[in-house]
Order: structure tokens, then C-alpha cells, then sequence
């Protein structure tokens, strides 16, 4: 994770680039659950949200994947109503490639803390991801999974998506 200056035009204030597993969404034809993924992070700077995007490790079925935005209580893990969403086709060669997300414009709050979830539609991608493993956990954020079976999912510290958010900062 790393933060970087402010800047009048979209940059990234929080990116986690580590890559060294897969988290799958969507579902397999033969398998009727779906699978969700979804990461919560504090807002290092503020400004106003231009995108998001997520690494794409790989695309078994291409398809409409969404993400919406949500202000995220972290003490006891609600997510608020959806502030912003996004919805793009993933295409088969959209594998090891950053997926941008545009996102209306929503003002974000410093140290505030937000999540994004991400579903496919007819479609199962993996997003990379970077596992801890024994190591420091994550501390802007955790990672969550869910399936139709168990919306309420669960949180990871020990796990990250690997994903950027740009904002437009002032000076």
C-alpha cells in the first residue's frame, strides 16, 4: 500500500498492486451459487472519487461484472447504502490487465472508511489478489467474500484485492 501527493488531476491515493493469489466471482454453469468479492479500505486523502480498478488475473466466461460503492462501518461491519456504481464487460483477453471502473463523481473523506463489492453477471473472473500469509496483516482495510448461500460474508485482513482508487484531489 502506498499514498501519494495531491494532485488536481485523477491519481491514485490507494493502491494495493501485491498479486500472488486469485479470489473468483461469478459462477460456474455448472454451479449455481454466485460468488462475490469486496474490499473495505480507509481513505488516506480526499477528494472527489474518479475510479476504481481491480487486477483481472484471469477470465474463464466473459460477462457483466458491477461494483457499488458504500460508505463501511468497520466496527460492526455494515455496509451503508450504495454511493456510486459501475457496470463494464469483461472479455476473455482481459486477463493480468487492471480493469478501470468509472464511478460518478462522490466527494470521499479522509480516513473515512468505504467499500466496494463486485459481482459478475453470467461471467466468472478471477481478481488478483496478495495473501499475507504469517506476515503483518493489511491495516487500511479488509478483504471480504460472500455467495448467494451467505451474503453477510466474511472479512480478511490477511488478504487484500489488488486494486487502485483515483481521486481528484486540491492542492
Amino acid at each position: 500500500m502506498e499514498t501519494k501527493k495531491k494532485s488536481s488531476h485523477p491519481h491514485p491515493v490507494l493502491s494495493q498492486a501485491k498479486n500472488n493469489s486469485t479470489h473468483w466471482i461469478g459462477h460456474l454453469q455448472t454451479d449455481p451459487t454466485d460468488h462475490f468479492a469486496g474490499q473495505t479500505f480507509a481513505c488516506p486523502a480526499e477528494g472527489q472519487l474518479d475510479n476504481i480498478q481491480l487486477y483481472s488475473s484471469a477470465v474463464q466466461n466473459a460477462g457483466e461484472v458491477i461494483m457499488t460503492l458504500h460508505e463501511f462501518d468497520p466496527n460492526t461491519k455494515n455496509w451503508g447504502p450504495s454511493i456510486g456504481s459501475s457496470t463494464l464487460e469483461v472479455q476473455k483477453g482481459d486477463n493480468d490487465r487492471w480493469i478501470r471502473f468509472g464511478l460518478p463523481p462522490v466527494f470521499l473523506h479522509k480516513d473515512v472508511t468505504y467499500g466496494f463489492r463486485v459481482q459478475a453477471n453470467n461471467a466468472m473472473v478471477g481478481l488478483g489478489e496478495a495473501a499475507t500469509g504469517t506476515k503483518q496483516p493489511f491495516t487500511f482495510g479488509h478483504e471480504w467474500s460472500a455467495d448467494s448461500r451467505n451474503q453477510r460474508g466474511h472479512y480478511y485482513s490477511y488478504f487484500s484485492l489488488a486494486f487502485k482508487v483515483e481521486l481528484h484531489t486540491n492542492n
